[in-house]
């Protein structure tokens, strides 16, 4: 059975990226640092899958910490998500960002390089593509100057990556993800950001549950049919397969190049007033809103060309915007 260390793993990603491991017959361990999580989740995900990963709270920024983890803890591969992730806060707190999202990219990479551990999958982001020329975005589009602090240490990242996978013969993948959202159907586990919300969906969960007093849409003066941004929603669940099969991918050797990349999307674009609306039909719940001036760092559109990412991973997206917007919900009125 093959041993995977999954970073960040109780966040919204990592965790329903830890169910579909269990499940795909893989031993996981789990290392978070519980900076945006709580350690409910772990017992969640035991609910789900009947299995217990192995958990060990680490702030990955400690270097010492990272060497003694991998001292007493052999793994066949890892998948990384822990990050700090918000666009906008990201403008606010550059060097928090650069700090955790890149020193501890390299020290699991040294350990990776030291131990000849191989297989490693990188929680990316469409961010990379900046203001896409084109849209669908394929993987051809260019890598254009960062829009964001966020945006930028992915780039960074994958220009990390890539460099060590050339010079140490790691194998790698980095997973460019547009906006997932949702939750897991048995509504054990799903987005639940500590503090105000950074992402659209819980903030709109958040806001019909009168948690929130109302939704802020940041600009009506895009250039798009209803003035609000485009991007592409991706039912979480779908995007933690896309994990499962790019690991596959590595592990049988059926990767063409020492990094790789691939877009992680539905495919389709949906504006945020879209969002809005498909939200109060899937709910019943009318959202109360009201349009600002845009946010800084936000671009006007990205939905991804899937096409590649569905014939190398042999992966598809299974799940509509409407069941995603359906199972946030059921999640949120979960929550005390």
């Amino acid at each position: 059975m093959k041993k995977i260390l999954v970073t960040g793993g109780l966040g919204f990603i990592g965790s329903h990226t830890v169910v579909e491991l269990q499940n795909a017959g893989f031993e996981v361990i789990i290392i978070d640092d519980l900076s945006n999580t709580t350690i409910n989740v772990l017992d969640n995900i035991i609910e789900i899958t009947g299995k217990k990963p192995d958990f060990h709270q680490i702030d990955l920024r400690i270097k010492n910490d990272v060497k003694n983890f991998f001292d007493k803890h052999q793994v066949d591969g890892i998948i990384h998500f822990a990050a700090f992730k918000a666009v906008g806060e990201s403008m606010h707190k550059p060097l928090d960002y650069y700090e955790n999202n890149l020193s501890a990219l390299v020290y699991l990479l040294q350990e990776m390089r030291d131990r000849k551990i191989d297989n490693f999958i990188f929680s990316s982001s469409c961010t990379v593509y900046g203001q896409a020329d084109e849209l669908p975005i394929t993987e051809k589009a260019p890598v254009k100057k960062a829009e964001s602090v966020y945006g930028n240490t992915k780039q960074i990242g994958e220009e990390i990556i890539e460099d060590a996978s050339k010079a140490h013969g790691i194998n790698a993948i980095a997973l460019r993800y547009f906006n997932p959202i949702g939750a897991h159907e048995s509504v054990k586990i799903g987005e639940l950001p500590l503090g105000v919300p950074q992402n659209l969906i819980p903030f709109v969960t958040q806001t019909a549950a009168g948690i929130r007093k109302e939704l802020s849409v940041f600009g009506d003066d895009y250039p798009t049919s209803d003035g609000t941004a485009i991007r592409d929603y991706i039912h979480v669940v779908d995007l933690a397969k896309a994990h499962i099969a790019a690991l596959q991918r590595l592990i049988n050797k059926n990767n063409k190049k020492s990094f790789e990349f691939f877009n992680v999307g539905s495919g389709t674009g949906s504006s945020v007033l879209e969002v809005i609306k498909a939200f109060e039909k899937a709910s019943g719940k009318p959202l109360n809103y009201k349009i600002v001036g845009r946010r800084e760092g936000d671009i006007t559109a990205a939905y991804a060309d899937t096409t590649i990412a569905n014939k190398a991973l042999n992966w598809k997206t299974e799940k509509s915007l409407d069941e995603a917007l359906d199972s946030a919900w059921k999640w949120q009125l979960k929550q005390k």
